[in-house]
């Protein structure tokens, strides 16, 4: 019995230990979302200098927490954050829709600038169809697409949509797309789950004419299903023709579909609204396709909800990822409500533990990101201290690019038996666009099968492209490093090793390298 306790105890040991190790390759990300203000800019902050200060502040904040990309809301409402020939600047930058930032400046150009500085990625967050958000409420400017081309458009509820069944507004939306990828340095584009709108009791959505007017022989429901269908498609091949390395990303309702309606594919859940059935968005179809790049599912609720249960979320998701990536989304925004399990300070930490046990589940994104300024039940010190304690790289998406930077050429040298200094510089030979340098530093008798795999050695990413140099003081009398470097290109593919830079002391107080191949 003894010896049966003692095996089991470590068992849960080693268990606990495979479920804390914090992977190399992980997606830490946070929405960042601006309709109406909630997480930037802060209401009423319409000065140019206070809002970069802001956004600067929020990026030091999760970057101190371990993310590593920001999904920002840059089109809330067929509006613009930034200078669109197509739609009017946000009401949430300046206060009134169609008025510019004074003094001038480009937001999104700031925000991708400061967001890339820090080695992070930029996913630019679009809403495709939602034209008006609260209509007699939102400013609406003279030029915004729904006074231009009021035929497009039809209110549900309080609010306007563009008519997904519309061929025109479609084109609209994905030329509005393809100008933000063409114009900027953004990572992705992402959208979240609002293409047909969620449905109101007793409400149906007002698209009969334009069903009608379609002559289609499709039912209704797949008529609308296809009208989505058609849009993810003419979108992912606009993003890939502009930039090939720009991804596609889609955050949908959690339940694809319930399995009383599907019982071989649908989830083992009793969602009162599904993708499949009521926002007519079939996201199974799109990953199959590989019209996009990766899914982030809204699992909001908790581990062992009675209807939508996140373990079982998380299995099913991880099942019918169809080779594309899946970042799990965190609703810690809930920890504001007065519900029992999300004042649990073990909820967050439970579910990043449960997902890492997913080979096919790649990381998370977390709504949203004002909910991190009140430390909701010691997380951001949980994050920081423990799961995020170790930097980690982005994952690479093999199926766009997998072609590797050549490794980084360092030059070494010793100062005045004092500094160590390595000069990095890209290999010539490159044709693959750096996006950062690796730095990874061991102990001296640190054995080579481990350089580059263990986070914990991850010194720090350094955001030079063109190369850098790195200096350290030696102050220790038993002092010995060994230094491997590698260059990470466009999507994330990291580089074989540069060669090992071995600094030792051997007795004296003499300084010298030994550079073996690794």
């Amino acid at each position: 019995m003894k010896q049966a306790a003692t095996l089991l105890l470590l068992f849960i040991l080693f268990s606990t230990q495979l479920t804390l190790a914090q992977p190399k390759y992980e997606f830490r990300g946070v929405w960042i979302a601006t309709v109406n203000n909630i997480d930037w800019p802060q209401a009423g902050l319409t000065d140019p200098e206070k809002q970069k200060a802001d956004y600067i502040r929020l990026l030091d904040l999760h970057q101190r927490n371990g993310m590593n990309a920001m999904i920002v809301q840059i089109r809330p409402a067929a509006d613009a954050f930034y200078p669109s020939q197509y739609e009017p600047w946000s009401q949430w930058l300046t206060g009134q829709q169609g008025k510019p930032p004074s003094p001038y400046y480009d937001p999104l150009q700031f925000m991708i600038e400061e967001t890339h500085k820090r080695g992070m990625e930029f996913h630019a967050w679009l809403n495709p169809y939602r034209a008006v958000h609260h209509i007699g409420q939102s400013s609406v400017a003279p030029n915004h697409i729904s006074r231009v081309h009021p035929e497009w458009f039809l209110t549900y509820g309080d609010k306007k949509y563009f008519d997904p069944g519309n061929k025109e507004a479609q084109a609209f939306v994905i030329k509005v797309v393809r100008d933000i990828v063409k114009r900027y340095d953004v990572d992705a584009i992402h959208m979240d789950d609002y293409f047909y709108p969620y449905r109101i009791p007793g409400k149906e959505f007002p698209d009969a004419a334009s069903y009608n007017r379609s002559g289609s022989t499709l039912s209704k429901d797949d008529w609308r299903r296809s009208n989505v269908d058609s849009i993810i498609l003419a979108l992912s091949k606009a993003i890939k023709e502009e930039k090939k390395m720009c991804r596609f990303g889609i955050s949908p309702f959690s339940v694809w579909r319930n399995k009383d309606k599907d019982p071989l594919r649908g989830s083992d859940t009793r969602a009162g609204q599904t993708n499949y059935d009521d926002l007519y968005a079939d996201i199974l179809l799109w990953l199959q396709k590989g019209w996009i790049d990766y899914v982030t599912p809204q699992l909001y609720l908790e581990i062992g909800h009675d209807k939508i249960d996140y373990a079982k979320m998380l299995d099913w998701w991880s099942r019918n990822s169809y080779g594309r990536h899946v970042y799990i989304g965190h609703g810690i925004y809930r920890t504001s409500e007065n519900h029992p399990k999300w004042k649990n300070p073990e909820e967050l930490p439970n579910q990043i533990k449960l997902l890492r046990r997913y080979p096919n589940v790649q990381g998370s994104i977390y709504f949203s990101s004002k909910s991190f300024e009140r430390n909701p039940n010691g997380w951001n010190d949980s994050l920081k201290n423990n799961y995020y304690q170790h930097t980690a790289l982005l994952p690479p998406m093999r199926w766009i690019d997998n072609e590797k930077p050549w490794p980084p050429i360092v030059e070494r040298s010793i100062i005045n038996d004092s500094i160590i200094q390595l000069d990095v510089k890209p290999d010539p030979r490159n044709s693959v666009e750096i996006k950062y340098y690796v730095v990874y530093q061991y102990a001296a008798d640190s054995h080579t099968e481990t350089f580059g795999n263990i986070p914990k050695y991850l010194s720090k990413i350094v955001v030079k492209p063109e190369g850098f140099q790195l200096k350290e003081i030696l102050s220790s009398v038993h002092f010995s490093y060994r230094y491997v470097i590698t260059a990470v290109g466009r999507n994330n593919n990291e580089s074989e090793l540069s060669e090992i830079a071995i600094l030792v002391q051997p007795g004296g107080s003499k300084w010298s390298f030994y550079t073996p191949k690794p």
